[in-house]
């Protein structure tokens, strides 16, 4: 029998093919070369990529073959992720290769904003010798505000506590008593921004944490602050700290990433006082060589028909037919309830009914699983991580199933329980033969819309105006309704709206009109793969 053929489309570390082991057909081609890829992915098992290989849907189409796309390193812009799915293709990534790496190079910008290390060193090569100019200060007692506390951010926690730094986070994802056992006090952004000596951004970019560092926020923070971004452009508003910059509200910031890349001309390097590297956070010998033998590693359990941790798109093995269409409604049940709960539940229940259960369903749990930590960590989440984000967390899972179900043939719900004893839940299900995804539930309001990419939910009083209210605030922002359906429990109770819309709401437009219709919540949530 022939080997199967594993593709290299980029190069990588000679461990990386010293990991795939004798059992494959090895063939190489220029990735970036489209013509080249599209003939020689036509007779691949198996191809490794990093970024400069472009896996979509054409290319998979042409893969008749194809059974994994391996990306060596963390991102995956560069596949599409669903056309992959939709083709029965695994699609696995290096999640936690360069998370050490990046730490590093977050620390390393805390150090050389503190003590101008850069500047000095450009000054000194270019015959200059300016001692006083380049005074810096000492990290030691300073306080540090960790903006999101995952892997990367608590690997940066650990490594400046050693430099003395009093250690403060703000993450509504992780629990006080969790954060404590770290050595780390949590606070509220903004009690966070009015206390920091430094401030580190280590948070999934996210329509929530988009431009989070933005012009109010730089209002709060000290003018002796220094603010540190090596996680993902945009979460620190460059047009708004440009502003602090040259308003003295801010004394300097260190920059690996920006809203839009690659990046050489920003208005933010006009400042002496702001270190920019270029997107260098998973740029290490190591980080790469890791990268490599761990997706080498991938694509041999995947071939091999085993379970492959890293996949980021199926769990790996035998998954039921009848089950498999569920997958993709689980994890958007996740994300939507993470959306709804602003926060990690303390206990989560997964919750399968009807006739889908007389098969092995714990993939859905972990579907729905994956979906509540995607808007949630930095890192990429797959089926055999995400029960790793919830015990980092402290967070109970449980799944029931029951071959009872009254109003629908299938019903996945999540449920959780947060840590003010409130309960969240969503529920949903799939209609007709194309499996269309619908929202059924919310908490005790009964409702029927399908699924969107782009959704909101906001709580309210029942009144006479609402809807009309709405309307108009989101015309005036051009802002189109797609669906809408109102739920209540009573005449002049709470009342519930759920829409869909063609576009992101702003948080600015969803924060006016929670104030003009007096909502509860307001949650906006965007479903895109």
């Amino acid at each position: 029998m022939s080997k199967p053929v594993v593709l290299i489309a980029e190069e990588l570390s000679p461990a990386t093919v010293d990991a795939l082991g004798p059992d494959f057909e090895i063939r190489h081609c220029d990735g970036a070369n489209r013509a080249e890829l599209l003939s020689a992915i036509a007779e691949a098992d198996a191809i490794l990529i990093r970024s400069a290989t472009k896996v979509d849907a054409e290319a998979i189409a042409a893969a008749t073959r194809l059974r994994v796309v391996a990306r060596a390193g963390v991102g995956l812009d560069n596949v599409d992720v669903a056309a992959a799915t939709k083709a029965g293709v695994m699609v696995v990534n290096a999640p936690t290769s360069n998370i050490v790496t990046a730490a590093e190079l977050a620390c390393g910008l805390l150090v050389a904003t503190a003590r101008n290390i850069p500047q000095a060193n450009a000054a000194l090569k270019n015959g200059e010798w300016k001692r006083s100019k380049y005074t810096g200060v000492e990290l030691s007692e300073k306080t540090l505000g960790v903006v999101g506390l995952g892997r990367i951010g608590l690997l940066v926690a650990q490594r400046m506590a050693a430099f003395g730094m009093k250690i403060v986070a703000y993450d509504p994802y992780v629990q006080a008593a969790r954060a404590a056992q770290l050595g780390v006090k949590l606070l509220t952004l903004d009690e966070l921004l009015e206390t920091s000596d430094f401030i580190t951004v280590h948070l999934p970019k996210t329509p929530e944490t988009l431009g989070l560092i933005g012009d109010e926020a730089l209002h709060k923070v000290k003018p002796s602050v220094r603010i540190v971004n090596a996680a993902r452009g945009g979460i620190v508003d460059e047009a708004a700290l440009h502003s602090a910059l040259k308003e003295g509200r801010v004394a300097g910031a260190g920059l690996d990433v920006y809203a839009s890349e690659p990046c050489t001309d920003s208005p933010l390097f006009e400042f002496d006082q702001v270190v920019g590297t270029p997107h260098l956070g998973a740029s290490t010998g190591e980080a790469q060589e890791k990268a490599g033998i761990s997706v080498a590693r991938s694509v041999r359990l995947a071939l091999a028909g085993e379970l492959v941790p890293d996949a980021v798109n199926v769990q790996g093995g035998v998954i039921a037919e009848d089950v498999r269409p569920g997958l993709p409604l689980a994890e958007r049940l996740g994300r939507i309830f993470t959306a709804l709960a602003g926060e990690v539940a303390q206990r989560l229940d997964v919750e399968v009914r009807g006739e889908i259960t007389q098969h092995d369903v714990k993939v859905l749990e972990l579907s729905a699983l994956k979906g509540v930590f995607e808007d949630v960590v930095a890192e990429t989440v797959s089926y055999v991580n995400a029960p790793l984000f919830a015990q980092e967390r402290g967070v109970e899972v449980r799944l029931t199933t029951s071959s009872e179900s009254p109003d629908h043939r299938n019903l996945i719900t999540v449920r959780g329980t947060l840590t003010s004893g409130d309960v969240i839940s969503v529920s949903g299900t799939l209609a007709g033969p194309k499996h269309q995804q619908k929202i059924v539930g919310i908490g005790e309001h009964t409702v029927d819309l399908a699924v969107a990419d782009h959704m909101a939910f906001l709580r309210y009083t029942d009144r006479p105006g609402v809807v009309g209210t709405l309307g108009r605030i989101l015309g005036e922002a051009e802002i189109n309704i797609a669906g809408m359906q109102v739920a209540r429990a009573e005449e002049g109770g709470e009342a519930l709206i759920v829409l869909t819309v063609d576009g992101t709401i702003p948080s600015a437009v969803l924060n006016e009109v929670a104030e003009e219709i007096g909502a509860t919540s307001a949650r906006g949530v965007d479903l895109m793969p």
